[in-house]
């Protein structure tokens, strides 16, 4: 394994198999302690995801609850990206343009018309973003063989 203290150090393979994966199973833990997953494709900007979503939806309750969150990339070559993150809302007006633009302007899949699922735009009361914070990434799998696993992991606030 391959620990790297920056996280630029693993940043192009990061974008490279995420935009080509697109999309990853999050998971959440419910108030029961129950796990759940679901499989969706965040956006990124550098080390910062973005899941456009359903302001009311379970996702959100399970994440008022326990706001850290997992998600892992896999392709049938084994590539794996798995990132450990906590997730909070984005409800300030420029932040929500501004990955509404990202989505509307990225090409798919990652990219699509959001206004699809919202339609009164970005102020829309049921358009929820939530911002995703990494505290650790690893890089894995047999396709990317013999590069070891790179794991970067933030440093505390």
């Amino acid at each position: 394994m391959k620990r790297v203290d920056a996280f630029d150090e693993l940043a192009a393979e990061f974008r490279q198999r995420v935009s080509r994966i697109a999309w990853c199973t999050l998971a959440t833990v419910a108030p029961d302690g129950a796990p759940w997953t679901r499989v969706l494709h965040p956006i990124w900007e550098d080390s910062t995801g973005w899941i456009a979503t359903t302001r009311h939806s379970l996702k959100a309750r399970h994440i008022a609850h326990q706001p850290r969150v997992s998600l892992t990339y896999w392709d049938a070559s084994q590539d794996v990206v798995t990132v450990q993150a906590t997730a909070s809302w984005a409800d300030d007006a420029a932040t929500r343009e501004r990955v509404w633009q990202l989505y509307r302007t990225t090409p798919p899949p990652l990219g699509y018309d959001p206004a699809a699922f919202w339609p009164g735009g970005p102020g829309d009361p049921a358009f929820g973003l939530l911002r995703l914070r990494p505290s650790r990434i690893d890089i894995t799998g047999l396709a990317s063989s013999p590069k070891p696993k790179m794991t970067w992991r933030s440093v505390p606030a």
